[in-house]
């Protein structure tokens, strides 16, 4: 067991047993590389922290493999926001191909970044659009690994993160004191595998990401809170299997219609001519939780269901899954859908207008001219407390960063706005203006925001926007090519139907 003894009046006392001595003097580096070493002057490298990285890949280390001792290192996520003990993702070095590979549990791979060309790996192409580091790669005899480093002072405090979230990503800070994502990996946050746990379904329209199916809660609230979904949801309403044959009084097992969904793993084929003879397979055994059917082919599936996903609204893929739930859900969900059927109905012709004027504000200079190498923006600069910025840039940051959303407004409005739709009109907008048309919302999806039906949270940085990193310096523009999954709306209703 490792002993540090502090004191107010003496130095620093220490042992750790796999150095096999004390030493007496513990450094934090600039590069943030902590030190053990056995006298202050001493060039005596007992221990570094570099050699043991943990969820964290600082420039200056190294991140590889040791060819003497058949040992890899190791990014390994938390487990959850708050609690830093090992968590389910791991990012490590595969020699064999020079790729760097991300496992769940330390068994599944579901990412690997490609192989090393010389210059970036094949799967991350965010690494030439983002010229601000230099990685190389190092193999010899004795390990393997590679190494980056950040060229000039381009960027503060940069590194890369085995998140909880099962992606790897790039991170720099910003004069705005926020975390900034140059790219993650995967890009999808729903192409991390399991990540919603058993009956969770994974949406990359919705934050959070993960919601549970209708008719189950999360398993363990305060683990969801921390953004933690690995244990899933439970039911509210156990099956009634046992009175698979009484039709008369409402209590036999129904299923709940879900489109535009990708199958969870583990199907088991059956024989079944139709969709009817296809769900009474399902619903005569216990152990069936949900089916599907499609071009005479049935699939049911049993025990948990695990990876669910669905697509957006406006994506033309997916298949329809039927999921078994306790009649009495089906029900209840029924009557709720009437309500919420009626709030949608209603004109929101004010707050459309509202959102062209906010939208037409936030493009109204935003001319660009692009040539290889280079950005030359025309007509884009404005004025803010005497400094020159790039207009969209600014605007969006006052979205992001909570400011002042009032001064946005085209001054023809004289204030005129209420503060809670202004807002929503104002988050709404910039993803609109998000360069990834699958992180445009549908007209319908504006509409519900705009109505308050959906909430919308707080749009990234829109990746085409350039930031002039040094306002002396306008030829230097610098474009955070974030690739991090961050998603549009909060979804406070799903609306399905259900078969009987």
């Amino acid at each position: 067991m490792s002993k540090f003894d502090f004191s107010d009046t003496g130095p620093l006392d220490a042992w750790m047993p796999k150095i096999g001595s004390s030493f007496k003097a513990a450094v934090l580096q600039d590069n943030g590389n902590f030190v053990l070493k056995d006298g202050s002057n001493s060039p005596r490298i007992l221990w570094q922290s570099f050699e043991h990285p943990t969820n964290t890949w600082l420039p200056g280390c190294k991140f590889g493999y040791n060819n003497m001792t058949k040992t890899n290192q190791r990014l390994v996520s938390w487990k959850n926001s708050e609690d830093p003990s090992p968590g389910l993702y791991t990012l490590e070095l595969d020699t064999s191909s020079s790729t760097y590979k991300i496992l769940w549990n330390r068994s599944k791979n579901y990412w690997n970044s490609g192989p090393w060309n010389g210059r970036i790996f094949d799967t991350v192409p965010e690494m030439n659009s983002n010229p601000i580091f230099e990685f190389t790669y190092i193999t010899n005899i004795n390990e393997s690994y590679f190494i980056y480093y950040v060229k000039g002072n381009s960027t503060k405090y940069p590194r890369a993160v085995m998140d909880v979230s099962g992606q790897l990503k790039q991170l720099n800070w910003l004069p705005t004191k926020q975390w900034n994502a140059f790219w993650s990996q995967p890009r999808q946050q729903c192409e991390v595998p399991y990540f919603c746990g058993a009956y969770g379904i994974c949406n990359e329209m919705s934050l959070p990401f993960c919601n549970c199916l209708m008719g189950f809660e999360p398993k363990l609230k305060s683990f969801w809170d921390l953004e933690d979904y690995s244990h899933g949801c439970q039911r509210k309403t156990k099956l009634n299997c046992e009175n698979i044959n009484d039709t008369g009084n409402g209590k036999r097992d129904k299923f709940l219609e879900m489109s535009s969904m990708s199958l969870p793993e583990a199907q088991q084929y059956v024989t079944a001519g139709s969709e009817a003879v296809c769900k009474a397979i399902c619903l005569n055994n216990c152990s069936c939780t949900a089916y599907a059917f499609d071009s005479n082919k049935c699939l049911i599936w049993v025990g948990e269901l695990l990876n669910l996903k669905q697509f957006s609204a406006g994506e033309s893929k997916g298949e329809i899954l039927y999921v078994r739930l306790a009649a009495s859900e089906l029900r209840s969900s029924r009557k709720s859908n009437g309500r919420v059927i009626g709030a949608v109905v209603g004109g929101a012709s004010g707050l459309a207008v509202l959102l062209g004027l906010i939208i037409l504000v936030i493009l109204r200079q935003r001319k660009k001219i692009f040539s290889p190498g280079k950005a030359v923006v025309e007509g884009s600069l404005y004025y803010v407390n005497g400094d020159v910025s790039f207009f969209p840039t600014w605007a969006a940051s006052i979205i992001i960063g909570g400011g002042d959303v009032f001064s946005l407004l085209d001054p023809r409005l004289e204030g005129n706005a209420d503060p809670e739709e202004l807002i929503r009109v104002c988050r709404v907008a910039c993803w609109c203006v998000q360069r990834e048309e699958t992180q445009r919302p549908s007209m319908g999806q504006i509409v519900q925001i705009l109505e308050g039906i959906l909430n919308v949270n707080l749009p990234p940085l829109p990746r085409s926007f350039p930031v002039f990193v040094d306002n002396s310096d306008p030829e230097y523009i610098l474009f955070t090519e974030s690739s991090s999954s961050r998603s549009i709306l909060s979804q406070e209703t799903v609306m399905s139907t259900a078969t009987s």
